[in-house]
């Protein structure tokens, strides 16, 4: 799976993908300081069972600090989008084809309303117009996609294969082209693609296919508050996270100097380090409150996109269920997103093809007792695969 961090210039996004990935890119307060994508890795956090279990831990593709399991994901950051990126303006089809692998996007907007749809500084801008900027602009690039193909997708006699066909690369399903031709009142051949239809499917195809979060950035900043909730009005509660990447980044920053101890989850930060200067004291003091109060959103906006959105599970396999440990002895080795409604088999398959081939039966670690290839599994599971074929 793959996230994609999108919006306007000057947003924040790559404050916001250092932060989660603890990767230095170039920011600046202007526009395209993104050119090229940068790839990352970001970290899903949830209790690992470890305590529960009164066992010690012993990851090895993921980590675990003070309880904490750090799954990671990947995300990426893209050059910012301005209006008219479809038609060739700012980054344009570079922008728009970057997304094209991603299941989910985080929009960053700015909360402070100190910047316009563009990035450009101002006073007193609508955060929403940053949103319905990007959502646009995506829209009419794959309703152009579309148009492109309107001929052949007229003479069709099944559209919806046909469509699944020419957005083989967009990471959209058969299903998803399906379901929104259902809701526009497409039929299933006949239809007027190089029309308004085209365009009102585009939008319902995109909100299917690649469902987003807004991040509702530089929170921290006074008077951000109304713009906050202006947002949650025009997308919903559960879909805007407010979210501060500068201090959430300055915190990280901290972290690795060994000046503080950070939790996110927890809201807790330490100050470790004494005779600090007195600006930089008065910089993490108020950072400390910020946290303590609000928290910076930045996890909360993974594990929201990751567990929520996109409808994952954790399971964590095991080749000793007595021991929960693999064959050389390390606890809860592997800890392994997968999408809610997954079987026995599907972890299988993820751990490695050849295993779930040879796959016979699952044994439920926790309740020690044996279950079927299709049996559904549940989040936090802990589950031995019985195969014909080793674990590698």
């Amino acid at each position: 799976m793959l996230v994609g961090i999108v919006g306007a210039p000057n947003k924040g996004k790559s404050t916001l993908f250092s932060a989660l990935t603890s990767i230095d890119v170039q920011i600046a307060d202007y526009p395209f300081t993104t050119i090229k994508p940068n790839v990352g890795v970001a970290y899903v956090t949830k209790r690992c069972p470890d305590s529960e279990l009164h066992v010690k831990c012993n990851p090895k593709n993921s980590m675990c600090t003070d309880g904490t399991r750090m799954i990671p994901v990947k995300i990426i950051d893209v050059a910012g989008l301005v209006e008219g990126a479809h038609e060739g303006k700012g980054m344009g089809n570079q922008f728009l084809n970057d997304i094209a692998a991603a299941d989910a996007l985080i929009i960053v907007a700015d909360a402070s309303g100190r910047t316009d749809a563009n990035g450009n500084q101002c006073d007193g801008c609508d955060p929403s117009k940053d949103v319905s900027t990007v959502t646009g602009e995506m829209a009419e690039w794959l309703a152009g996609i579309i148009a492109r193909h309107s001929k052949e997708l007229s003479r069709a006699k099944d559209t919806a294969s046909a469509l699944s066909s020419v957005l083989a690369g967009l990471k959209v399903s058969g299903t998803q082209v399906s379901t929104s031709m259902a809701r526009c009142g497409l039929a299933s051949s006949g239809n007027d693609w190089a029309g308004s239809g085209a365009k009102k499917f585009a939008q319902d195809l995109l909100a299917e296919s690649k469902p987003f979060l807004v991040a509702a950035n530089k929170s921290d900043v006074p008077g951000s508050a109304p713009n906050v909730e202006r947002l949650r009005w025009a997308f919903g509660q559960g879909n805007v996270i407010a979210c501060s990447a500068a201090v959430e980044l300055a915190l990280r920053k901290a972290v690795r100097s060994g000046i503080i101890s950070y939790d996110p989850d927890r809201r807790s930060v330490k100050i470790l380090k004494s005779g600090i200067p007195k600006e930089q004291a008065d910089a993490l003091g108020y950072m400390i409150r910020f946290v303590g109060e609000n928290g910076t959103g930045v996890q909360q906006i993974i594990n929201r996109i990751y567990l929520d959105m996109l409808d994952n599970i954790v399971v964590y396999p095991v080749e000793d269920e007595n021991r929960y440990t693999d064959s050389v002895g390390n606890v809860l080795p592997d800890a392994i997103l997968l999408k809610r409604g997954s079987t026995a088999q599907d972890l299988a398959a993820a751990i490695h093809t050849e295993l779930a081939k040879g796959m016979l039966y699952a044994i439920d670690a926790r309740k020690k007792m044996r279950i079927a290839k299709e049996h559904v599994l549940n989040d936090n599971d802990i589950i031995k695969i019985v195969s014909s074929a080793k674990q590698k």
